[in-house]
């Protein structure tokens, strides 16, 4: 499909199957991973890979659904709250993150920060996520980490002090891979835990988190698709 999700929970595929809204979709050959479709309203057949978690992972199925046909890939995965930007559950559209991990160097030179190449995509989600009701969106900096169990004091601190508002696993790599291949790649965490440290940690919301999930994925997929349309009908006008 055109708009494909990484979903490293697996919180959507799961509802998608129970819900018997998702069907196998044939060909896909990937190291280990199944690809579904599903209906999205006002997108039409979108794909989804679950668990495919960190850096690595993540990556390698990014390139084989673009060599595939995919042209647009969203990745929404829970995240740990490292800078207190109010109660949990919210989501973040990822502008930028922090390269703590490995693959982001197999694509660009080293850099503290890996950005969201394309800043007017970035801008045109924001803006179209700040009208949803009942979710909370916020833009900023994340911290992407190879090693969840060496998330120290010390580290969460010198993140922080970067600016990063969460910790994940998967950004700094896929816009590292969307800036050196120059596909169309959008990351946002859902910070849904405190790093357990108050009661109730790691709550997702309605059916843990999946609706909301999908109201954001459908979002993000209408704004690129109304990016494309304003470009074409740019170049058709010689703007």
């Amino acid at each position: 499909p055109p708009v494909c999700v990484l979903d490293p929970d697996g919180d959507v595929v799961r509802h998608l199957k129970l819900a018997g809204q998702s069907h196998a979709h044939e060909g896909w050959a990937c190291y280990h991973t199944e690809l579904l479709a599903f209906d999205l309203d006002g997108v039409g057949e979108v794909g989804i890979i679950g668990c495919a978690v960190g850096a690595s992972f993540a990556v390698l199925v990014a390139e084989q659904l673009f060599a595939a046909g995919c042209r647009l890939l969203v990745s929404i995965t829970s995240a740990g709250q490292i800078t207190d930007n109010g109660p949990t559950p919210y989501f973040v559209l990822i502008d930028r993150a922090l390269r703590d991990e490995g693959t982001s160097y197999h694509y660009l030179p080293p850099a503290i920060f890996a950005e969201a190449p394309d800043a007017r995509l970035i801008a045109r989600i924001e803006d179209a996520l700040s009208g949803l009701s009942g979710i909370v969106a916020r833009r900023g900096s994340t911290w992407t980490t190879d090693a969840p169990y060496r998330e120290t004091e010390t580290a969460i601190a010198s993140a922080r002090d970067l600016g990063a508002l969460a910790v994940e696993m998967e950004a700094a790599a896929l816009y590292a891979f969307a800036a050196a291949t120059h596909h169309p790649v959008v990351c946002l965490a859902h910070v849904t835990n405190a790093m357990a440290q108050t009661e109730g940690d790691f709550e997702k919301g309605e059916a843990n988190g999946t609706k909301a999930t999908l109201t954001v994925i459908a979002t993000v997929a209408r704004a690129w698709l109304s990016s494309i349309e304003a470009e074409q009908h740019a170049g058709a006008s010689g703007i």
